[in-house]
This record gives C-alpha cells, sequence and structure tokens, in this order.
C-alpha cells in the first residue's frame, strides 16, 4: 500500500521527532500536491541500505514542505516496497506510474531493480533516480536514469587504490552471492593494474548467517589484506572469529551504525571506502548532519544523505522546468549537482558523475567512523 507523506510523517517511527528550525518567513506548503514515487527495499536483504534511503527522502520531504513546497505546492511521497526483489519492483513501479500518477521515481535500491524498472521509465521519459550504480551496458542508452552511487568499476577502483596505498600485494576477497558477486565479477579484471594478486576469493549466500569456513579458507592463504564485498555483517563476524589480524577493506554498503552494531568485535579496525563521515562532515554536510541528528537523534550516514539528495534533485529540476513534463525534467537533471553525499554530474556517460576522488575512506573505532587522510586519485 502507497504510503502519502501525512501519513508516513504520523507513523510511529517519526511521531517523537523534533522538527527542524524553519525560516521565519517560510509559509508551509498547501494546494494540489506533485506526487513523486519511491519505490524502494525496506524490506528483504536489501533493507539494510533501502530503510536509510526512505528515511533520507522523506525527511527532506517533511523540511521541503516545510519551506513552502514546490513554489507553494506540497511534495507527496507515494512509498513502495519491493522488498528486494526485482519482480516486485516491475509491478509496484506500474502501480507508482499508471495509478498514482507520479511525476518521478526515486529508486530502486538495487541494481538488478534498476535495470528492470528503467526498461519502464526510459521509454517514457519519466525520471529514475537509482541508489545503484551504472550497471549493464543497456543503461549507458537510458538517459532518463540516474545513479546516485558509484558503478562496480569505481567501487573496485576504491578498495583497490587504497590497499595499495599501505603496500598490499596478496589480497583475499570475501564476498557475498549478490552485491558482492557484481562487484567481484569487475574487480577480478582490475588487480594487475594496481600491482595486485588475489590470493584467494571465496564466496558465501547472500543469506548466509555464518561464514566462518570461507574466512579461514581465506586467513590459511596469509593475505596482506582482505576486501569484503557484502552488504552483511557475517563476513565481518566470521574474519574475527578466525582471527585474522590483517586489514580489513570494504564497500561502502556496509558502512552504516546498524551494520556496525551487528558486526561486533569485528567492526574494529574495518576501514571503507564511503561518503559521509558524520563525525567529521565535509563543509557541505555539516547542515544536513545537524538537521538529522536534531530530527533522529543519531547520526546519519550516506545511505541517508542519498536520499536526501535524490528528492531535491528531482525538485531542483521541477522548479527550473516548472512543471512535471517528463522530457524536460530529465534533461533539466542531465548536469552538475552539488548534493549533500557528494557532487555529481548527471550529464556524464554513467549518469552519475563520480569519480574515485568523490570517496572519503573511513576506519571503525569503537563503534565510530575516524576519518583517514587518504584519497585516491582519478
Amino acid at each position: 500500500m502507497p504510503i502519502g507523506l501525512k501519513t508516513a510523517l504520523c507513523a510511529a517511527a517519526f511521531a517523537s521527532l523534533a522538527l527542524a528550525p524553519v525560516p521565519s518567513f517560510a509559509q508551509a506548503a498547501s494546494g494540489e500536491p506533485i506526487k513523486i514515487g519511491a519505490l524502494l527495499s525496506v524490506t528483504g536483504g536489501l533493507a539494510g541500505v533501502g530503510q536509510p534511503e526512505r528515511d533520507g527522502v522523506l525527511f527532506a520531504a517533511k523540511i521541503l514542505n516545510q519551506r513552502g513546497g514546490i513554489k507553494g505546492r506540497p511534495v507527496e511521497i507515494l512509498l513502495e516496497d519491493d522488498g528486494s526483489n526485482p519482480d516486485a519492483a516491475i509491478s509496484k513501479a506500474n502501480k507508482l506510474i499508471h495509478e498514482q500518477k507520479v511525476a518521478a521515481i526515486i529508486g530502486p535500491s538495487g541494481i538488478a531493480q534498476s535495470v528492470a524498472i528503467g526498461a519502464i521509465t526510459h521509454p517514457i521519459k519519466m525520471p529514475l533516480v537509482a541508489f545503484a550504480g551504472l550497471g549493464p551496458e543497456i543503461e549507458r542508452q537510458r538517459t532518463c536514469v540516474f545513479h546516485l552511487t558509484p558503478a562496480q568499476a569505481l567501487n573496485s577502483h576504491a578498495l583497490l587504490a587504497y590497499a595499495k596505498s599501505i603496500g598490499a600485494k596478496n589480497v583475499g576477497v570475501l564476498h557475498d552471492s549478490g552485491y558482492g558477486q557484481v562487484i567481484w565479477n569487475v574487480m577480478q579484471k582490475m588487480g594487475t593494474e594496481f600491482g595486485i594478486t588475489f590470493s584467494k576469493v571465496e564466496k558465501f549466500d547472500i543469506v548466509a548467517t555464518d561464514a566462518t569456513a570461507q574466512a579461514a579458507l581465506i586467513r590459511s592463504t596469509a593475505p596482506d589484506a582482505v576486501f569484503v564485498l557484502s552488504t552483511s555483517a557475517v563476513p565481518f563476524r566470521a574474519l574475527h572469529q578466525v582471527r585474522f589480524g590483517k586489514p580489513v577493506i570494504s564497500v561502502h554498503g556496509t558502512a552504516t551504525y546498524e551494520y556496525v552494531k551487528a558486526m561486533g568485535d569485528g567492526a574494529n579496525g574495518v576501514v571503507h571506502a564511503e561518503f559521509l563521515i558524520a563525525e567529521d562532515p565535509l563543509p557541505s554536510q555539516k547542515e544536513f548532519v545537524a538537521l538529522y541528528e536534531k530530527e533522529f537523534g543519531k547520526k546519519p550516514k550516506h545511505f541517508d544523505a542519498a536520499g536526501w539528495d535524490a528528492l531535491n534533485v528531482v525538485v531542483k529540476a521541477i522548479n527550473e522546468t516548472g512543471g512535471t513534463d517528463g522530457a524536460k525534467l530529465c534533461d533539466a537533471i542531465r548536469k552538475p549537482y552539488d548534493g549533500v553525499m557528494t557532487k555529481y554530474d548527471f550529464s556524464q556517460p554513467d549518469m552519475g558523475g563520480l569519480t574515485p576522488a568523490s570517496f572519503t575512506y573511513s576506519v571503525l573505532e569503537k563503534g565510530a567512523f575516524k576519518r583517514l587522510p587518504f584519497k585516491a586519485a582519478n
């Protein structure tokens, strides 16, 4: 069942939140709402990223409406959960487009869902602002599908560059059968470029609750470090259990406080190539971090920021075009945009414009993310 913004913001999860400060001249939006769809993985295997994306989108809409909406009209977010299932995403997308008549869709959360939904939205020139990097070659033709997170070659580059910087030459790889498999398919072809060989590669099922056998096999080859390619806390616990004792380097998919808590003692010392370190935000991130902490009573990470950015990208295009014509919105989005998570350039061939320099690097210390001085070169 789609959830309108008013309903969502009255839900128990938001009931006790304090309102963010609003300029005294601002007047809350009223009138006919502008409907924007949010198709996210709020449940299922991708819920760890889908839930903060949802929170970021809804929070952005709440602040926007407090500050007058889009030229006085409120934004209404129609939220659909695809359950981390591409088939479910297709039916939910059709519902948003044909029944709810949304102006744009924010999401999906996963690569497979983004590829599937893009086949529906691109022909009708409806903006799709996806929380996944560029996937298969077919996506390069979809100029109304925009990508807020890095493609897998860029994820791989970020990890390989850091490993090289610490002198790692033989690196183990522990990846899951979903998101991690997609990254590994690309990474395995890039090691030579960085002078890195892969001593042992082990895969575990995306729904597995234990990966100690795979972690033990990696440890047995005595690598200089290990890459964890996953959206699960399981491999970190496993590496700690087998006393791996070498650098653990991970993708941004596990750089959340929820995952860190689930990692237990396996979190200490993990390095992430990520985007938002709320303990030490960049100047362009400070206002968002302060607003978010006041609202939720906790620190945000980059998936929350990506949700915030996604809505504001669409809103900026609607303001610029003065309407909700899909083709005009796509043209308006296709340019650089300074977001909270990072700076994007939607005019680039990958419809996202992230580069190795877009990443920031953190190391986990007692459950907190500490900024590292390393920056990857473009």
